[in-house]
């Protein structure tokens, strides 16, 4: 099963993405803006990481976002499911420079709020940013509105620096509120 945005459509990670995925995960742009470990990978463990996703899992949920006469463009996901409390972390990344700033980005985080709050029924997404990408900062804050729920201090070190992590969040109430003011999927 596909999942439709307005722009975008999320869909399961194939084989047919290894080279764009490859390429994007030795990319220093790209993972300069994200948080975690980075290593060089090859090919061969890039195709190792698509052959062992597991699309119907009940803890992550990783999709290819691909647009119409463009094709993929980046992955989004899903992480640490937790059905009791209804919680997940969230992620996305667009791997094509020149998609960014065209609101591709912008329907994809909106496609997965709506699949999380109204098809999976979770109550709250969370997801952390290095405080200097403002790019997605604002995203999250001002375009979907979730709210910055504190930080923690120089947690994410960088080319011989500290850097803070910025806690962000959206519960399913504040979901169905935004989307009653703003009315995104009918516009």
């Amino acid at each position: 099963m596909n999942i439709e945005g307005k722009v975008v459509t999320l869909r399961a990670i194939g084989i047919d993405d290894l080279d764009l995925l490859a390429e994007w995960a030795n990319s220093p742009e790209i993972w300069n803006h994200l948080g975690g470990w980075h290593f060089p990978y090859s090919r061969q463990s890039t195709e190792s990481y698509i052959r062992n996703l597991e699309n119907n899992s009940m803890k992550y949920q990783n999709f290819a976002i691909e647009v119409k006469d463009i094709g993929l463009i980046g992955t989004i996901s899903l992480a640490n499911i937790d059905w009791k409390n209804r919680d997940a972390t969230h992620g996305i990344m667009l791997g094509n420079v020149e998609t960014r700033g065209k609101g591709y980005a912008l329907d994809a985080v909106m496609t997965i709020m709506r699949y999380a709050f109204k098809e999976l029924g979770l109550n709250r997404l969370s997801a952390d940013i290095i405080d200097y990408n403002h790019r997605s900062i604002g995203l999250y804050t001002k375009k979907c509105q979730w709210k910055v729920e504190g930080k923690k201090a120089e947690a994410i070190y960088r080319n011989g620096e500290y850097h803070d992590q910025v806690l962000i969040g959206i519960t399913h109430q504040h979901y169905n509120e935004n989307m009653k003011k703003n009315d995104y999927w009918n516009s």
